[in-house]
């Protein structure tokens, strides 16, 4: 009977680790994912941050190469 329920016990083991190594992939690459969807995002928020930045960078040059507005003179 011991070797039995030794045998059994071993059996249950087993078959404990082979069903958390499936679910471990299933989070492996359920992670993968997430950690890939933010890199992307980053990279979008970058790529809009800089397009700002350019934007800004032309305004300011834009407007500092036009002729200083005179003041007018009140009597």
């Amino acid at each position: 009977m011991n070797k039995h329920v030794h045998e059994t016990s071993r059996q249950t083991a087993k078959m404990n680790r082979e069903r958390l190594a499936v679910e471990r992939a299933a989070v492996m690459d359920e992670e993968e994912k997430k950690a890939l969807s933010v890199r992307e995002n980053m990279k979008r928020l970058r790529e809009l941050r800089l397009a700002k930045k350019a934007q800004e960078v032309r305004t300011e040059i834009s407007t500092g190469n036009q002729p200083a507005k005179s003041k007018k003179r009140f009597r």
